[in-house]
């Protein structure tokens, strides 16, 4: 897949209800972490259900640079060598492109004692200090330097203790997770994140060899291990991609079959989706949905999981803007994400923003206007926003959106949906 250069537009016109059906891909935040796991263990890994996107292309050219291989091996499927004598070393000019590059911070301690990383990038909505990254590894015995950009990471031999977060950030229990699969002793992680993703990455660390129990639950207890080996693994589907056909099809109206979308995942979500008046019913399949009339209001809330993902909130933004009634999105997990929201306007939303709330005050429709994709979630917001827009609305700086969708508007086309790229 050819990554999108700056110009990239994506055009959508106001078409009829969507049907069909539409294969969910591989979890982006599962197979980007499991890749970063790769580091803990020489020779060669086979992963499948993985999406061909950008994001997976820079954590691919990241373990490039340290000296591993991975090749796409088929459409889906990648295949990842480690040989003997890697660099520990994750340089500027690819972290810059994507936080999530951090996780290799664990696992390379965990497996060479020693670790230079950059100071990470990523999307444009606020501070995330690492600052829990980093506690957490030193409890461990870790010991850190910061200088020109880079975290310089050292550690004889890591000891397991026990890691209380003082909050459930996901990426702090992975890297504290696949750093303690190699130390000495027994390690407890307490207030743990319970993300899918976070069973993913532990079930993948227990075939190489790991002992991880309590994966998905406030406390994950790790006995370490003398070494790890290479396995093969199926990446779990992309809870954040079935949401985001869920809003198109509450917006557009419809019944779509989303295949692959597990329930158990997004147990929220759907729970507000049906609030709203999009009809779910699990299936052997995944998820079948059927949005027959304009939607109702709800008030929604971001909390960690398994409370509603702040990746969440752009959709039922989204939804709302053409919902009936006025509803309250409040988030509480990261500052500046609502910066899409001056888009929506553009739009004819009706949106006011006070301090960490959003009122959102429904339109029977919304109007097309040329608007720009800020991150991955508030891109595809726009785009499922569209959906329900009179005229043409003309998507920006859509290769954010390529960061985390596969084939998104080839998917969307093949619902239906009068959408092309530009």
């Amino acid at each position: 897949m050819a990554v999108s250069g700056s110009s990239e537009r994506i055009v959508v016109r106001p078409g009829g209800p969507l049907a069909g059906r539409v294969r969910i891909s591989g979890a982006k935040n599962s197979v980007l972490k499991i890749m970063a796991a790769t580091c803990l263990a020489e020779g060669t890994y086979v992963l499948r259900r993985v999406p061909a996107i950008t994001d997976v292309e820079c954590m691919s050219d990241l373990l490039a640079s340290m000296g591993m291989t991975v090749t796409r091996t088929a459409p889906d499927e990648l295949t990842i060598v480690h040989p003997p004598n890697i660099v520990p070393e994750a340089p500027y000019e690819l972290v810059e492109r994507m936080r999530a590059s951090i996780v290799v911070l664990g696992p390379l301690l965990a497996r060479y004692g020693r670790a230079r990383v950059a100071l990470p990038g990523g999307d444009d909505f606020g501070p995330r200090p690492i600052d829990m990254h980093l506690r957490g590894l030193e409890e461990l015995g870790a010991q850190f330097e910061s200088s020109h950009g880079y975290i310089e990471a050292t550690a004889d031999q890591l000891v397991g203790t026990t890691i209380v977060l003082e909050f459930p950030s996901v990426g702090a229990t992975e890297n504290a997770l696949m750093a303690s699969v190699l130390a000495t002793g027994t390690t407890v992680i307490e207030n743990a994140a319970r993300e899918p993703e976070i069973s993913d990455l532990a079930s993948f660390l227990n075939r190489m060899g790991a002992d991880v129990k309590g994966a998905g639950s406030p406390t994950i207890t790790i006995e370490g291990v003398g070494e790890l080996a290479p396995v093969s693994h199926d990446v779990i589907p992309d809870r954040i991609e079935a949401a985001t056909f869920l809003a198109a099809l509450g917006i557009a109206g419809g019944e779509v079959l989303i295949d692959g979308a597990r329930a158990d995942h997004m147990e929220m979500f759907v729970q507000k989706s049906a609030d709203m008046g999009i009809q779910i019913v699990a299936t052997q399949d995944g998820l079948l949905a059927t949005a027959s009339q304009r939607l109702q209001a709800v008030d929604v809330s971001t909390l960690p999981y398994p409370g509603l993902a702040t990746d969440y909130k752009p959709f039922f933004v989204a939804m709302l803007t053409t919902a009936t009634g006025v509803g309250i999105v409040t988030e509480n997990i990261f500052t500046g994400r609502f910066r899409y929201i001056d888009e929506l306007v553009r739009m004819g939303a009706d949106i006011r923003t006070e301090g960490h709330h959003a009122v959102v005050r429904g339109q029977q429709r919304l109007s097309g206007a040329p608007v720009r994709a800020h991150d991955i979630r508030a891109g595809a917001a726009l785009v499922v926003a569209a959906l329900g827009a009179e005229g043409e609305t003309v998507v920006s700086d859509a290769e954010h959106i390529d960061r985390g969708y596969e084939l998104f508007v080839e998917k969307l086309a093949g619902l239906g949906a009068d959408i092309r790229r530009a």
